[in-house]
């Protein structure tokens, strides 16, 4: 029996997504003319020759003019960006009349609209260890104005949250805001991503109408669980999503959205205003009223070439299918997983340690986070396996991936380390990965991110188990 009758065997329903491989061979057939094993769908999507097609020919049979303007080529432009709107919302299943799609430079520009907007003054901000640093950025927002900032920790070996502490704090929101009175709610932001960028794990999205039970907003960092899973806005209705367009289908870079309930877009306090945000500024009276609705959130000229190709990527994800894309992932992460686990050394040492679940595929998406061991089970440093990958043509990722709370927890980094690295006498702006590796007793400062997505094949899948083989002894 073959290795792929074997997959095949225990994974049966690979079979459902054959379409994928025939699609591979006209809209992607660029990755096997260059040998090319992408193994990082979790940092960026693959685009389709046909989006770019698609695109182009829409540049060369039309003139294009800024938006802000009245004129023919802008109303055309002004045209295309709303209808681009529009289908983003119909995409999610979000009702107009409930959200807003604002279009940012990517999911961070998202995330940092909401930090220096929310009004945090006396008030909570809560958030898991598993989060990307764009969302742990806005707490030096929240921590400016006086909120309280908590985190909920995960925990090994599946690196999920802590259900119980999380249960806790939803049921302890800020009833101190200005104004509130006896049992109201003040202003309380819950954070968390639906699927996590470093160990891929999966959280709840039943935690938003449990957290809205509490009083509390809700923030989804839906970057990394979009490219592979429906966003379903009609069930599930955080009053923030941030998601990247390219981490979906590749192109255009450069673009995202915030898309946001109306009740809590009216929260937001902006504190500055830009070129297309107002109606109406004053140089002699100081003053200035801001534009209604997604306006006021969109700083200066929006990339009004670029937007039409939004519209173009989802209606090429519509034809594929999330259903077929979940699938794929699916079966073949856990092929992954299965083959991965079972490499030992000759002295019985495994050859990885994954961080995140291992025994299922249910609730995990398709990132396979691990460290690479010696037959000592001495971890071999994640830049030196990023170097021999790159020999063999495979792309993967190494680090922390911006998510240093799952990191710390994973590489097992205490608390009194991180104080001596933030406190060290020598402490400097800019701190180098050795230096920090040095800091931290010689730890291991990253890992390696095998990420799965739309179009991986079963041959991307066994390329990186060779790669892995080869590192046995």
């Amino acid at each position: 029996m073959t290795e792929f009758e074997t997959f095949l065997e225990r994974y049966p329903t690979f079979t459902k997504t054959e379409s994928i491989d025939a699609l591979r061979k006209t809209d992607y057939a660029r990755l096997d003319r260059g040998e090319h094993v992408y193994l990082d769908y979790t940092g960026g999507g693959i685009y389709a020759e046909s989006q770019i097609q698609k695109h182009q020919q829409l540049l060369r049979d039309h003139v294009f003019g800024n938006p802000h303007s009245s004129n023919p080529t802008s109303l055309i432009a002004t045209e295309l960006v709303e209808g681009a709107r529009e289908y983003i919302l119909k995409f999610f299943n979000a009702d107009p009349d409930e959200y807003l799609a604002i279009f940012t430079s990517n999911a961070s520009g998202a995330l940092k609209l909401i930090g220096e907007s929310y009004p945090f003054s006396n008030g909570r901000y809560l958030l898991t260890f598993d989060n990307h640093n764009s969302v742990n950025g806005i707490r030096e927002f929240a921590n400016a104005r006086g909120a309280q900032v908590t985190y909920i920790p995960v925990m090994l070996p599946d690196m999920r949250v802590d259900a119980s502490q999380l249960d806790r704090e939803l049921a302890r929101p800020s009833t101190l805001a200005p104004g509130a009175s006896a049992g109201e709610s003040g202003n309380n932001l819950f954070a968390f991503p639906a699927q996590s960028n470093f160990s891929s794990v999966k959280h709840p999205l039943e935690w938003i109408e449990k957290a809205h039970a509490h009083g509390w907003d809700v923030l989804l960092d839906a970057a990394a669980y979009v490219p592979t899973n429906r966003l379903d806005l009609s069930k599930v209705k955080p009053d923030f999503v941030a998601i990247s367009f390219y981490k979906i289908f590749g192109y255009p870079t450069g673009l995202g959205a915030l898309i946001a309930r109306k009740p809590a877009l009216e929260k937001l306090q902006r504190p500055w205003f830009a070129g297309g945000t107002i109606t109406v500024a004053s140089v002699q009276g100081g003053k200035y009223y801001l534009a209604d609705g997604a306006a006021a959130f969109e700083d200066g000229t929006l990339d009004y070439l670029g937007i039409p190709a939004i519209e173009i990527g989802l209606k090429h994800i519509e034809s594929i299918g999330y259903d077929v894309i979940n699938e794929r992932v699916k079966t073949l992460t856990g092929w992954l997983l299965d083959n991965l686990t079972e490499m030992k050394h000759s002295t019985g040492e495994p050859l990885v340690r994954v961080f995140g679940p291992t025994k299922s595929t249910d609730d995990r998406g398709g990132a396979v986070t691990v460290n690479f061991y010696d037959q000592h089970g001495q971890a071999f440093d994640h830049r030196f396996i990023e170097s021999e990958a790159n020999k063999v043509n495979i792309s993967l990722r190494t680090g922390c991936f911006c998510n240093p709370g799952a990191g710390e927890i994973a590489l097992g980094i205490s608390r009194v380390e991180l104080d001596v690295c933030f406190t060290r006498p020598d402490h400097k702006d800019v701190m180098s990965i050795d230096e920090f590796r040095k800091c931290i007793d010689g730890k291991s400062s990253g890992a390696v991110r095998i990420s799965v997505g739309m179009v991986t094949n079963f041959n991307d899948v066994q390329a990186l188990l060779a790669f892995a083989r080869g590192l046995l002894s």
